[in-house]
């Protein structure tokens, strides 16, 4: 597969161009997860997805543009997939309103200015803006915590919070927690609380940003605890009920901002 032109500077806060081969194949959208995203769009036809990646969550029934700043993710998108344009989030080449309905899903904690790119989404959309990201104060509530602290500190200080991703987009907006399969085919971090051994293997971890703002040497003294642990037995005495445990209530959540409604004059 041949990659365009890749920027020299990041658009984000990692560079996909090197961290982001074979992505695509690690990081599979969940369709439990995914019927979420698309009933919050509603009936409308026309979407644009913002930091897009290599397409995951577009929904194939609708008419979508794909934004994704990465060279390697655009060269990732399967064929057949939505048109994808080269821009940031921050300044979308679309006039106003000029889709039904915008998403961002997983990416706008990677995004330069978080609220700029929210406040371009709302701009674009004469619609709703479906937004699955991280609560931040919900980050650090699971096992992995314990073997990698650093990791889950620098991660909740790159999710803008619920309240401020409500404010940016404005209108009336809806928060729900969304609930993580045992089996999700999405590999974000969470998506593996019942299956400790994922973390084990550096393909996994690579297809997840996090591992990118921690120290090598601290993840390799937590993932040689963790390893420990698992040989021992000591991880499933506390937390072997995981491994049968359907779902995981983690930080996920699916924001929806619909526009305020017009007025009325008397």
């Amino acid at each position: 597969m041949t990659v365009p032109e890749q920027r020299t500077t990041p658009a984000g806060d990692v560079d996909y161009e090197a961290t982001g081969v074979g992505y695509a194949g690690r990081r599979r959208p969940d369709p439990r997860i995914a019927a979420l995203v698309h009933a919050a769009l509603g009936d409308a036809r026309t979407v644009v997805n913002v930091g897009a990646g290599a397409g995951s969550y577009e929904p194939a029934d609708r008419d979508v543009v794909a934004v994704e700043p990465s060279a390697q993710m655009r060269a990732q998108r399967p064929h057949g997939s939505a048109p994808v344009v080269d821009a940031t989030a921050e300044n979308l080449p679309f006039p106003d309103g000029a889709f039904e309905a915008a998403m961002a899903t997983v990416t706008i904690h990677q995004w330069r200015d978080p609220a700029a790119g929210l406040r371009e989404l709302r701009r674009v959309s004469s619609g709703p803006v479906v937004v699955l990201t991280f609560d931040p104060a919900a980050v650090p509530e699971w096992w992995l915590d314990e073997y990698v602290p650093e990791l889950f500190a620098a991660e909740a200080a790159r999710y803008p919070t619920i309240d401020a991703v409500c404010t940016a987009l404005g209108g009336v907006t809806s928060v729900a927690r969304v609930l993580i399969p045992l089996d999700c085919t999405d590999g974000f971090t969470e998506a593996f609380y019942g299956r400790p051994e994922a973390f084990l293997d550096p393909a996994v971890r690579a297809a997840q940003s996090a591992w990118n703002f921690a120290d090598p040497p601290t993840i390799a003294a937590g993932l040689d605890r963790l390893a420990a642990d698992l040989a021992s037995g000591a991880w499933d005495a506390r937390h072997g009920h995981l491994r049968s445990q359907p779902w995981f209530h983690g930080a996920v959540r699916l924001v929806v901002a619909v526009p305020d409604p017009p007025s009325g004059h008397g």
